[in-house]
């Protein structure tokens, strides 16, 4: 598999998002993530956008992190936020994930930050294994999905 850097904006970014977003309202029943993203939030050194690639050039997973600071939804300075981690179901199990998120986590702190977030839902118990079996515990809530029963927020230092 290869894994390289690719804009938020590019039309394979593109397709993998709305599947993930697909997912998330299947899972959630709802419209999926509202979190506004632009592709400026994935611009190195402010953050970066990755996608994994099959052999026969298909684009079959992605993850980004971006710069938040010290906030009103309860980041704190020095954290990098892991948005759009997905993996096509026909991929699963091969490992892409976990080396997606220690790409985003080595870049991270490439780039100074000193905290990897995220926020998932109960929804996701794959998602939830994959962080906690890296390193990350649940912490404080944080962003748009703070005051949802439903969500999980977990951190790690860098």
């Amino acid at each position: 598999m290869n894994i390289q850097p690719t804009p938020y904006d590019h039309p394979h970014a593109v397709a993998l998002n709305d599947a993930v977003q697909a997912e998330y309202a299947v899972r959630y029943g709802d419209e999926g993530d509202a979190t506004p993203l632009d592709a400026g939030m994935f611009v190195p050194p402010q953050g970066l956008y990755l996608l994994a690639y099959d052999p026969e050039g298909s684009p079959v997973a992605t993850g980004g992190w971006r710069t938040q600071d010290k906030n009103d939804e309860g980041y704190e300075n020095g954290d990098a936020e892991l948005k759009r981690m997905y993996v096509i179901p026909e991929a699963r199990g091969l490992g892409l994930a976990r080396r997606i998120l220690s790409a985003l986590e080595s870049d991270a702190r490439e780039a100074g930050r000193t905290r990897m977030v995220l926020e998932t839902g109960t929804a996701q118990p794959e998602a939830i294994a994959l962080y906690t079996s890296s390193g990350y515990a649940p912490c404080a809530k944080f962003g748009m999905y703070r005051d949802y029963d439903n969500s999980r927020c977990f951190a790690k230092p860098l």
